[in-house]
């Protein structure tokens, strides 16, 4: 049985990949900064939490990860952990560049000391490209960072390319582009949209304030994503890939369909509000995915109306039929 160590497994890509490791004969290892407070309700409502065991971890402490990474000896390490949210990477940058480098850093010397082969994957992001072409972002596009996480991501891809090339080690960025579920946080814009929506058809007379509606993103479904992260550690050379449905549509576009599947119309009920509008942003991100496509025989298969009604659905269930 192959063992895998998952650092974030309490988020939603954290808890996707475990319920699919799992199913795959896996032993799997959970880390938390406190595993014994931590609530793991994402695991809980995969209901899986009784089938994974767990360490105390700070990421950012290299003492903490040798320690870790040496009393257990996995076969592959997946590191999804640090600060996700692009947003409050403008009011956090040292908290998240230092809970995202510092803390792939410190895996990576740890693997070294480790002195097995342990598989690593590194989670990178499609910020890193900034604003893409209409073609869309593939593994030979330039990073032009837009924001402190985007800079984070940036820097640890190029730490991965560094120790795959220096010590050997066989470690792989997945460049993922949006992915959203039932699990994402309410304060990322897909589920807060979602919420508000569906409060709003149970009868609550709120607005829905959001920023530029004009922003173009690559949506896709977050359980489909975590099988490509796992399907780049079977590979027999460690290589890196863009993840994304190389389709793209605009946030209003993602707000019209969620209040048309409620029987509503969003322009009475959202608002333009420039207080949510980054210093900095990105007008147009799409994938280009054909080298996963052909490699590693991954392709997306949720288009976005599907994702949107998945994730209604899971909301409803919170208020009855609505």
């Amino acid at each position: 049985m192959k063992k895998a160590l998952i650092c974030g497994i309490s988020g939603q890509d954290g808890s996707y990949l475990a319920k699919l490791l799992l199913g795959k004969g896996y032993i799997v290892i959970g880390t938390s900064r406190d595993a014994q407070l931590s609530s793991f309700s994402n695991l809980k409502k995969l209901d899986i939490y009784d089938k994974i065991s767990f360490e105390t971890m700070a990421l950012n402490d290299f003492r903490s990860v040798l320690n870790v990474v040496m009393n257990t000896l996995p076969d592959e390490i997946y590191n999804l952990a640090g600060q996700t949210s692009v947003a409050l990477s403008f009011q956090q940058p040292v908290e998240t560049i230092e809970s995202i480098i510092i803390g792939n850093l410190n895996l990576l010397e740890a693997i070294r000391f480790a002195k097995k082969e342990i598989k690593f994957y590194n989670a990178g992001s499609s910020e890193s490209f900034g604003n893409t072409s209409t073609l869309g972002a593939n593994e030979e596009s330039v990073f032009k960072p837009m924001s402190p996480y985007a800079v984070a991501k940036s820097a640890s891809f190029w730490q991965i390319d560094n120790y795959r090339k220096a010590y050997k080690l066989f470690c792989v960025t997945g460049i993922l582009f949006n992915h959203e579920s039932t699990l994402r946080d309410k304060r990322f814009v897909s589920k807060k949209i979602i919420n508000t929506a569906c409060r709003i058809k149970e009868g609550s007379s709120e607005k829905l304030e959001l920023g530029n509606l004009y922003i173009r993103r690559d949506w896709g479904w977050a359980p489909e994503y975590v099988e490509a992260m796992w399907k780049m550690l079977q590979n027999d050379n460690p290589m890196d890939y863009v993840i994304g449905t190389g389709v793209n549509h605009s946030l209003e576009d993602f707000v019209s369909i969620t209040f048309s599947l409620l029987d509503l119309d969003w322009k009475e009920h959202v608002v333009e509000n420039k207080m949510f509008n980054r210093p900095s942003d990105i007008a147009i991100s799409i994938a280009n995915p054909i080298k996963a496509n052909k490699d590693l025989g991954w392709k997306a298969k949720t288009e976005l109306k599907e994702l949107i009604k998945i994730m209604i659905t899971e909301e409803k269930a919170q208020y009855g039929n609505i």
